[in-house]
């Protein structure tokens, strides 16, 4: 049993298949509570139309995924992260309720003291689907100042990545790697008026202003959105970038999943087998993140690169993703391909990542391609655990193993 569902922000492809579950009208924000500052939602519910509903309450979920087709029920699954998350965590983290209907066919509402709800996240729908969700909410300003400060060295930049989210004097912390000698970390700062705003949904591209500026303002909503628009860079691959294209690109598909589809059209048309995809977010603790980074830059070589600073909230930890509550850690994510290279085969320089990734005490994001051996897998995501409680809610394995799914392609 799978998902029937429209949109999708995995890179996992696979080949189409009939049926599946049709939770297409679970999709609907059902209350706004402005005075508790929480929502209920339903979990096809897409971050767009979430924060459509709570911003007119002065109001945003703690943690926005930068993709407006995400769904709440995705990033729970799976992993959502954003600027936010140095403060806030992940998005499972700010969940107080959970509706999910398991593989048994039950509906069961879980809590935070519940064995169910503390494995959902990282279990990619193997465990079940999520119906409803109540989140919490954090109050918004009109207004996001940002500063893009310059580095020169993986090393200058870890160290004040580690000293702003220690001292809590940024509202939102992110960083963007343009080259071994050139990256940027971008503070952003609440502010009830702006001189001037910028606008990113157009002409304009937001990570080309980063090397132009040193401050910037944008309003709230666009400050949410800023990465969607050019799917953070990647939109250059379809020319979307080029000037003569851009004007001719209807705005309302310079979108992240229009360019996710067409992705996904050409890889059916036309499979390569001379490139590598290097589709991946990985979470480095910050004391390896100078060594990630120089690896990364010698052995694959992609640029740009993104990096966001994320400590859980929760000191109970998540069993499937097994962070340590006291550590910060620095989300690597990095979206393109690479060539492959004489001797190599494909998925060779994913693997270099995912043991790199292993020796540096980090974790790798499920929603992309894996290479791990089974042993491996389940030693990284706690295998004993899962078992046990795919064992109590999905006792026909009606729903895929977490390993056939992630790393197999089931």
């Amino acid at each position: 049993m799978r998902l029937a569902k429209k949109t999708s922000n995995l890179f996992r492809f696979r080949a189409d298949q009939a049926g599946g579950l049709d939770v297409g009208r679970f999709d609907q924000v059902l209350s706004v509570d402005p005075v508790g500052r929480t929502a209920q939602v339903q979990g096809m519910t897409t971050y767009e139309n979430l924060v459509a509903a709570t911003l007119p309450h002065g109001l945003m979920p703690l943690v926005v995924p930068q993709l407006k087709t995400i769904t709440i029920g995705g990033a729970v699954a799976g992993l959502g992260i954003e600027s936010t998350s140095f403060r806030n965590g992940l998005p499972h983290e700010s969940v107080r309720e959970l509706e999910i209907l398991t593989g048994d066919g039950e509906v069961v509402v879980a809590k935070p003291d519940d064995d169910l709800f503390r494995a959902f996240p990282n279990s990619y729908g193997t465990l079940g689907y999520a119906l409803r969700l109540e989140i919490e909410l954090e109050p918004v300003r009109q207004y996001v100042r940002l500063r893009h400060v310059p580095f020169g060295s993986f090393e200058e930049c870890a160290a004040v990545i580690e000293e702003v989210c220690e001292d809590g004097s940024a509202d939102f912390v992110d960083g963007t790697v343009f080259s071994r000698g050139e990256m940027y970390l971008t503070l952003g700062h609440y502010a009830d008026i702006a001189p001037y705003t910028s606008d990113y949904t157009g002409n304009e591209i937001y990570y080309r202003s980063i090397q132009k500026r040193r401050t910037d303002h944008l309003t709230i909503h666009d400050y949410l959105w800023r990465w969607d628009t050019d799917w953070f860079w990647c939109s250059r691959a379809f020319g979307a970038q080029n000037p003569v294209v851009r004007r001719m690109w209807p705005k309302r598909y310079l979108r992240s999943d229009v360019y996710r589809r067409l992705v996904a059209k050409h890889r059916r048309l036309r499979p390569r087998t001379d490139v590598e995809p290097v589709i991946q977010d990985v979470e480095i603790p910050v004391g390896g993140l100078a060594d990630f980074l120089d690896f990364f830059d010698r052995e694959i070589g992609i640029s740009p690169v993104w990096l966001c600073p994320v400590r859980l909230r929760d000191n109970t930890g998540w069993p499937l993703y097994p962070m340590d509550a006291d550590e910060l850690y620095v989300n690597v994510g990095f979206w393109s391909e690479v060539p492959v290279r004489p001797g190599e085969k494909m998925g060779d320089r994913n693997r270099l990542i995912e043991r790199e990734v292993a020796r540096l005490g980090g974790h790798k994001s499920l929603y992309s391609d894996s290479y791990y051996t089974e042993d491996e897998f389940w030693r990284h995501y706690n295998g004993s655990h899962y078992r046990s409680v795919k064992a109590r809610y999905d006792q026909t394995n009606r729903l895929p193993d977490l390993y056939a799914k992630c790393v197999r392609g089931r």
